[in-house]
């Protein structure tokens, strides 16, 4: 969960005094994800299939990023699609750290501050307990979202007149921040690391959701880029090395007790 709002100096501070020691200025965004990055992994190709998928249904489509918080993910979306926006219930959250609120970020929630329909919504966050899916739902016809294993109801959207079409599993950013803490900042044996990562596993879910009318160009279009994710050599933001040290790869097999998947890989529902 993100920190309270009176907790906010203190992870400010904390940031701080691990930039004095800090191995990369990437590990930040997966140590404070609520300061420096978000609450769930990406790489540029999420980003490319979200914004692929927008214009794939509209020739001038509209976002909308539920919950965007600062914007680290609506800022790579709206490199594709300049007319984005987002929404965030916490107005405090910049202004208790004198951050500046970009115009493309309204303050507001869900439940009362949609109020046109958007070609797509993202939901990338919700907080525990609240449940806007009715109005998220008759917002858009297309919803995508990520949510952490086993953690969340509330970002799903069977039965609210959605089919999820599509879904890809990511680590979590918390995936992350273990195994970068392991590596560089800690004094566990690197034998000791090694055994621990055999318990690692992946732990954030992509879930695609269409009214029907769409489902087929969903399915088209995600095909599309995943062959065209395999066929170029740059495809990348820089703090994705972090992601590949820490042994999350894109298309890396990843097995578990129960299971074994690629990551980032596309099933199809």
């Amino acid at each position: 969960m993100p920190p309270e709002i009176s907790d906010l100096g203190i992870a400010l501070n904390a940031l701080k005094e691990f930039r004095k020691y800090s191995i990369s200025s990437h590990h930040e965004r997966f140590i404070f994800p609520f300061l420096c990055g978000s609450y769930f992994t990406y790489r540029k190709v999420d980003v490319e299939r979200i914004t692929s998928l927008a214009k794939a249904i509209s020739k001038d489509p509209t976002y909308l990023d539920v919950g965007c918080g600062y914007g680290d993910f609506l800022e790579k979306i709206i490199q594709y699609l300049p007319n984005a926006e987002g929404i965030e219930k916490s107005a405090d959250i910049f202004f208790k750290l004198g951050r500046y609120k970009p115009d493309y970020i309204k303050i507001g929630d869900a439940y009362n501050g949609i109020e046109k329909k958007y070609d797509l919504i993202f939901v990338g966050w919700m907080e525990p307990g609240v449940d806007y899916r009715d109005k998220i739902a008759a917002s858009t016809d297309v919803i995508i979202t990520t949510l952490d294993q086993g953690l969340s109801l509330a970002v799903e959207f069977e039965g609210h007149g959605f089919e999820k079409i599509a879904s890809w599993i990511t680590p979590s950013w918390d995936d992350i921040n273990t195994e970068i803490t392991n590596k560089y900042y800690s004094k566990i044996s690197n034998r000791t690391i090694e055994f621990l990562k055999q318990l690692r596993g992946a732990h954030n879910l992509w879930y695609v959701y269409s009214k029907p009318k769409y489902k087929d160009i969903i399915k088209e279009t995600l095909r599309k880029c995943l062959k065209y994710e395999g066929q170029r050599e740059i495809h990348t933001y820089e703090f994705e090395d972090v992601l590949d040290d820490a042994g999350y790869g894109y298309l890396e097999s990843i097995k578990t007790s129960n299971e074994e998947y690629l990551l980032w890989n596309i099933d199809f529902s």
